[in-house]
């Protein structure tokens, strides 16, 4: 359990995690307690197991994991932990507004809300995790939605996703000085939608520049989507409820985090 979910961790988590519900007339099962289903929740999202196939040494059984899963995602809990580490590494000067990327990443679904036909899988039914990190490739604001969404009309509600982060001096921060993307938010109305709000666009445009240009600081990005693959959960979308696929998305995201704050 130390190792799914360390002390640091587990001492953030629980500024986060709403309180226990109390049964005024007592009786019932003991509940288990928060750190063993949290770590139960990890196994689940990092190993790519079912519910059913959590192992017994966890105390908690699938259902019960799943079903406090379920409590904190309506919650917010994972978005909400999330923004916890990036305050911490903000305060200690490890984030790097200077360049920001974004990027999306497609996956088959077998069922659930925001799935749509994928035009990069043969029209089979997906997802698209979109994703907007720092320089060094830390995540900052994640967002799902259909496959067949086109990847520009996420940018703005991505940009908007960005929490107002610590900084190690002055004011929190929320956005970033330039934004690198792909051809595919190869859009006017996007240029300026970024430079009314003061941010630098380096966006690609088609047949004009070559792919390999951006590439040279969007790597970061497409490092941080391999890495999110480190979450087995996320490689094909089993849960039916768009929360739950948000959910397993933002634990991933707060691990690849919080693996950099304790570096």
């Amino acid at each position: 359990m130390e190792r799914l979910v360390p002390d640091e961790l587990w001492e953030l988590f629980e500024r986060v995690v709403p309180p226990a519900p109390t049964r005024p007339q007592g009786g019932g099962r003991r509940r288990y307690g928060d750190r063993e289903v949290l770590a139960a929740i990890v196994f689940v999202a990092t190993s790519g197991c079912t519910w059913k196939q959590l192992p017994p040494s966890f105390g908690p059984s699938g259902p019960t994991a799943h079903r406090r899963f379920g409590e904190w995602s309506r919650a917010r809990v994972w978005a909400k932990l999330h923004r916890l580490v990036l305050d911490e590494l903000g305060a200690r000067g490890n984030l790097d507004w200077s360049r920001c990327a974004i990027d999306s990443v497609n996956m088959r679904a077998l069922r659930g809300d925001l799935t749509g036909p994928n035009p990069v899988d043969r029209g089979k039914k997906g997802s698209k995790i979109h994703l907007i990190t720092e320089r060094t490739g830390l995540p900052l604001s994640v967002g799902i939605s259909a496959a067949n969404l086109h990847d520009s009309q996420a940018l703005e509600p991505l940009v908007r996703g960005i929490p107002p982060i610590r900084s190690r001096r002055g004011p929190r921060r929320r956005k970033p000085a330039k934004l690198h993307a792909d051809k595919g938010y190869d859009y006017d109305h996007l240029r300026r939608w970024l430079r009314k709000r003061g941010i630098t666009h380096r966006i690609a445009r088609k047949g004009i520049e070559s792919s390999t240009r951006p590439g040279r600081h969007r790597w970061t990005i497409e490092r941080t989507m391999a890495r999110l693959a480190g979450c087995r959960r996320l490689h094909r979308r089993y849960e039916r409820k768009a929360e739950h696929f948000l959910a397993l998305t933002a634990i991933a995201c707060t691990l690849i985090c919080y693996r950099r704050l304790t570096k």
